[in-house]
């Protein structure tokens, strides 16, 4: 990983920090991007002490916000003049409906709409760089998710886990579908289920019950650098240097859901992001 650069979003904490150091310890250039510029800032400190290398840099960028992410490709782009692995790694899951500046609901803005634009902003690069890679982080409760596409947005009914559920399967679905347009590009584009890691991810779902509910799973979870480990396989193994449109857990190949290999919903998804985001 020596001479590459890599894009770890969400890496302030949990999941997305750990995958930042051990690309780091590898020797990679980490780019550190976060929302909050004082625990990004406190992270990277950390990872710099533990590896002993400075090779990891901090910019902001919240996913919520189309502007941030477009101001984030900017900066990035006029500061390096390569990428080798975008980890598109931050999460949301709201207890309560949430809107974002844009007016879309915010776990599909986070888990959704922000990586498809984030990746879409970046491909050129990615392309002028090739090999490289893309890396999606679902969960494996995208099983349990079908999509409503009379309801993209959650205004009815609305629930947090179903939401949650629904934008991992869309991630997953997203991510099979640019695999298939970037063939013969050299870009690869993987899904990563990292796992019941404990993170700080259900700190945001609220009601009681689910507090009660984290806190008594929280023994039969896994801690966050095990939670990181396919991540880091799939960005930095040779082995799988041309593979593309596949699905890991344990750093191995895994099949997702029946519903995500749909392939005519994933292009009316994908329809549909275009269409929210005016691109």
């Amino acid at each position: 990983m020596i001479g590459k650069v890599c894009i770890v979003t969400g890496s302030n904490s949990g999941i997305g920090k750990e995958t930042a150091l051990a690309l780091t310890g590898m020797g990679a250039t980490v780019v550190m991007a976060v929302r909050d510029p004082q625990r990004g800032e406190d992270a990277r400190a950390e990872i710099i002490k533990r590896t002993g290398k400075d090779t990891v840099d901090l910019m902001l960028c919240d996913l919520s916000s189309t502007n941030s992410v477009r101001q984030f490709v900017e900066e990035f782009s006029a500061k390096y003049d390569r990428l080798d692995v975008l980890i598109n790694n931050a999460g949301a899951a709201c207890h309560e409906r949430q809107i974002s500046e844009d007016g879309f609901e915010r776990s599909l803005a986070v888990n959704y709409l922000g990586p498809f634009l984030l990746t879409r902003e970046l491909l050129p690069l990615l392309e002028r760089s090739a090999p490289s890679r893309v890396i999606n982080l679902s969960s494996g409760l995208h099983g349990r998710a079908k999509i409503d596409f009379d309801d993209i947005q959650s205004e009815r009914n609305y629930k947090g886990m179903r939401a949650y559920e629904s934008t991992k399967l869309m991630i997953l679905m997203y991510t099979y579908e640019l695999a298939r347009r970037l063939e013969g590009t050299g870009v690869t584009a993987n899904v990563v289920l990292p796992g019941f890691v404990a993170t700080n991810l259900g700190a945001n779902m609220g009601s009681l019950r689910n507090k009660i509910m984290f806190k008594l799973v929280r023994p039969f979870q896994i801690n966050a650098e095990k939670g990181a480990e396919t991540s880091v396989y799939v960005a930095t193994s040779p082995e799988l240097e041309s593979a593309t449109g596949r699905c890991f857990a344990k750093s191995q190949e895994r099949l997702s859901s029946e519903e995500s290999y749909n392939e005519s919903v994933q292009k009316k998804l994908w329809n549909v992001a275009e269409s929210l985001l005016g691109v």
